[in-house]
């Protein structure tokens, strides 16, 4: 690997770093302002101004993850790779930061409100972590491959695998909420999950109560079958 490759992959690992700083930083004064006396469900109840804000914070990030890839790639594979390089750097790094800033979390199992988009994700904050390391894993594989100027195309079957294992993951995120929306509102009204002010009106009772480790675990799965058959095929039958 080049000293150009080297210096982009350090700097694209600053930046991510830097930014998961920020997003800690963020997340500090936000959790003075509604949670002085520590984080914990349920949620209090914010502003829809503000909660809209959050929304477009949230989207301002991945902005940024996606311009920095955008930047540190040439061809579309890589900037792909960059892209989830700097988001699994980034998520890690900002419980990191939190648990040197301000000891929290509690442990890798304390429950989090992980995104807003299209509503509520919940989870341990040790699942996260996972996904973030497996896109670490997948970058690194590809970074590599261009490297080593192999073929980047993945096959149907790897991207099959990633997308499953992907929609697994998203719905045991989802799912907990979603339930609880279904219990206290009704299948007729489950629109309310994803409805902005309407979602943030309920979490405002919502307490999380099971986290679907099954699924998750079986979506983890897939993708790193998936990365393991693309390995194989890029660099053991090469």
């Amino acid at each position: 690997m080049n000293k150009k490759k080297i210096g982009i992959i350090a700097g694209t690992t600053a930046f991510a770093c830097a930014m998961g700083f920020l997003e800690a930083v963020v997340v500090i004064y936000l959790r003075e302002i509604y949670y002085p006396e520590g984080f914990r469900f349920p949620l209090q109840a914010i502003a829809a101004d503000i909660a809209r804000i959050e929304l477009l914070r949230e989207c301002a990030t991945i902005v940024m993850l996606l311009s920095i890839g955008m930047l540190a790639g040439r061809s579309l594979y890589e900037r792909l790779a960059f892209f989830i390089y700097c988001f699994g750097i980034w998520d890690i790094f900002y419980y990191v930061f939190l648990k040197l800033l301000i000891g929290w979390p509690d442990s890798l199992f304390t429950w989090d409100i992980l995104f807003l988009i299209p509503t509520i994700w919940t989870g341990p904050v040790l699942a996260p972590c996972i996904n973030s390391l497996t896109m670490i894993a997948v970058a690194c594989v590809i970074v590599y491959a261009v490297d080593k100027g192999r073929k980047l195309n993945f096959g149907q079957v790897v991207w099959s695998l990633f997308i499953v294992g992907a929609l697994a993951i998203l719905i045991s995120y989802l799912q907990d909420f979603i339930q609880y929306v279904i219990q206290h509102a009704g299948c007729s009204h489950l629109e309310k999950a994803f409805g902005g002010d309407e979602a943030t009106k309920i979490a405002a009772a919502y307490v999380p109560s099971r986290f679907n480790w099954v699924l998750f675990s079986a979506g983890v799965a897939l993708q790193w079958a998936a990365i393991g058959m693309y390995y194989r095929r890029v660099f053991l039958r090469a």
